[in-house]
């Protein structure tokens, strides 16, 4: 019986210690990962920012981009935009721009994405196939977008 007490207690010890870890959540600027790599998330006013200077043909799905949104740190929308071409380091051509919340994004001939918090982006339609996260990002690339050539949908996490 002490030794099933003993038992339970480390393992409500350890329990407690794993859960009080405060977790790495993604959102915006510079994320360290453990293993070392480090990716860029957008802010919402670079986010904006980028879509009041860039040149890209952009259509917008969602809900619309409120101050709120910009303000908020924790703002319960994910803005992404997911384009077309890619040259060079520049992310652009025609670009399709979402504010909202958990949804699964057809995004058939993306090519580089970028987005407030981090999503998913798969090979296949309807958010299957391979999928990686934008917080790992292979291939950084100006204005904190990410070359994911390939992509047939993106998931949009709560």
């Amino acid at each position: 019986m002490h030794f099933f007490s003993l038992s339970f207690g480390i393992l409500a010890s350890l329990t407690l210690a794993v859960t009080a870890l405060p977790a790495t959540i993604a959102q915006a600027g510079v994320v360290s990962r453990s293993n070392g790599v480090h990716t860029f998330l957008v802010s919402p006013a670079e986010f904006t920012n980028w879509l009041s200077t860039t040149d890209a043909n952009l259509t917008f799905i969602g809900k619309p981009i409120t101050q709120r949104d910009l303000e908020s740190r924790q703002s319960l929308n994910t803005m992404v935009t997911y384009c077309t071409n890619l040259v060079d380091n520049v992310c652009g051509g025609t670009c399709t721009v979402y504010n909202g919340g958990p949804t699964c994004l057809q995004a058939g001939g993306t090519n580089c994405l970028a987005a407030t918090n981090n999503v998913g982006f798969c090979d296949g339609g309807n958010c299957d196939g391979s999928c990686n996260e934008l917080a790992s990002c292979g291939t950084p690339l100006d204005n904190n977008f990410c070359a994911t050539p390939g992509t047939g949908s993106i998931v949009v996490g709560a």
